[in-house]
């Protein structure tokens, strides 16, 4: 019996964000429910019932726009707590 590859490169992404160099890997794998999926060497992954969205949403991961930023920079502020 011939042992069957069932995890497949898609592609590799690099880039920044919060000023560090990261690496996003791509694959697909037919034995998941949501078999394409991306992992990123700074530990976020996402996971996607089909192809559309992964490359997208993979590269916006490495190429942050302004406002994700942004939005990373508000997030790391402290919060003030009210009563």
């Amino acid at each position: 019996m011939k042992d069957q590859k069932t995890q497949f490169w898609v592609g590799t992404y690099h880039g920044r964000h919060d000023g560090t160099q990261v690496t996003v890997t791509a694959t697909r794998d037919d034995t998941r429910p949501e078999p394409y999926a991306w992992a990123c060497t700074c530990g976020a992954s996402q996971s996607f019932p089909t192809q559309y969205g992964l490359d997208r949403s993979a590269w916006r991961h490495t190429h942050p726009t302004r406002w994700d930023q942004l939005r990373q920079w508000v997030a790391k502020l402290p919060r003030i707590r009210t009563r």
